[in-house]
């Protein structure tokens, strides 16, 4: 049950937040900044790329270097294929993951390392793999590990990690953290812009850090619920089963993300699904028994012995503006029509990057309060 009383005391959310999520959520535009900076320290922007790679491969542990796959894929679309390596092994450890290049990667192909970890010897071992291949390679993680002395062993490019002194104290660290997906992202926006697959220049990364600035202002824990759409949403999500509808190319990944995080960091199941295939992939499952509507006893219900009703709830998020052609008509008629509640998330204009890290600042800091609130 989330303890709703918790949102609007800051005293206690800082007490209960023992990760410092909030605090990473918070400074994500501090971290997009330092993060930027080591790309530049690190000689991005002198490289001189001879042309575009033939295919990027994306290797790193847990959701965030998922996450990172997914927006890259999408922010270069057409331009270039983004495979990422998935990992075998026998569990979750850093040292028992394994990743390897598939048989076509070669001299034309670039290889993104994205950790925030750094031991993990698989990933040591990738990199000389894939240097004995030919591959370009290029890894995103703390200073001092074996990963930062294999990629220099190979005369590979390494940048180091945007950290904060807070995250040593939580061990391990939480992939889905806010500031752990910014630190990792950022320089490679920073390089694949260098490449020209993407277009990220220092004044767009400063732009993006600025709008996550902003979402920290309306979305901090000193904001009352009624006028901050993160405690919004989280109250909203509360005791229901999140069903999240996407509307445009980026927002995609930002509905992906918001997934991974309500189970890594709240522990809370969601469904995602892009419109317009969204209303017919879970129409039924809105006419079953999971619409708030189909328990007809849920009134006389003992509300004091019995847990409440697991009920869906449509979270729309869109990065196009309200005009034009759009299914999220058709997707409010089908879910008020199941009587299925729905919040709707619609970013301020700005760049596609800049709606980007808005709608991903404030589901963020949404499944921080869920996860503050509720306990986990």
């Amino acid at each position: 049950m989330l303890d709703e009383s918790l949102l609007d005391t800051p005293e206690a959310l800082a007490e209960a937040d023992r990760r410092a999520l909030l605090r990473g959520a918070a400074e994500a535009g501090a971290r997009v900044r330092t993060a930027a900076r080591h790309a530049t320290e690190a000689g991005v922007p002198q490289l001189k790329p001879d042309g575009r790679p033939r295919g990027i491969l994306i290797a790193g542990p847990g959701a965030a270097a998922t996450c990172v796959a997914d927006l890259l894929g999408t922010l270069a679309g057409a331009a270039c294929p983004v495979t990422r390596l998935a990992p075998t092994g026998v569990a979750p450890a850093p040292g028992a993951l394994r990743w390897d290049l598939p048989g076509w990667a070669g001299s034309v192909d670039l290889l993104l390392i994205a950790t925030p970890d750094g031991t993990e010897p698989g990933l040591a071992l990738l990199a000389e793999q894939a240097y004995r291949r030919g591959c370009t390679v290029v890894a995103v993680a703390p200073t001092r590990t074996p990963l930062a002395e294999a990629t220099g062993a190979s005369h590979s490019l390494f940048i180091p990690l945007a950290t904060a002194a807070y995250d040593q104290e939580a061990q391990p660290l939480t992939a889905s953290a806010p500031g752990v997906l910014w630190a990792l992202l950022t320089p490679l926006l920073a390089l694949l812009d260098r490449i020209g697959l993407v277009t990220a220049p220092a004044d767009t990364l400063e732009r993006i850090a600025d709008r996550l600035d902003h979402v920290a202002e309306r979305c901090g824990p000193a904001v009352a619920t009624y006028s901050n759409p993160a405690k919004t949403l989280a109250g909203e999500l509360a005791d229901a089963l999140p069903v999240i509808w996407t509307e445009g190319v980026s927002a995609g990944p930002a509905g992906r993300r918001f997934a991974a995080a309500l189970a890594e960091l709240a522990g809370r199941p969601a469904l995602i699904a892009e419109l317009p295939e969204a209303l017919a992939a879970h129409s039924a499952l809105l006419a079953g028994p999971l619409a708030a509507g189909a328990d007809p006893d849920d009134f006389f219900r003992d509300r004091v012995d019995d847990p409440p009703a697991l009920h869906a709830r449509v979270v729309l998020l869109r990065d196009r503006p309200s005009g034009g052609l759009s299914a999220a008509p058709a997707a409010r008629d089908l879910a008020l029509g199941h009587d299925t509640p729905i919040s709707e998330l619609d970013p301020e204009e700005g760049a596609e990057l800049e709606t980007l890290a808005e709608l991903i600042a404030i589901t963020d800091f949404a499944a921080v309060y869920l996860a503050l609130a509720a306990g986990a």
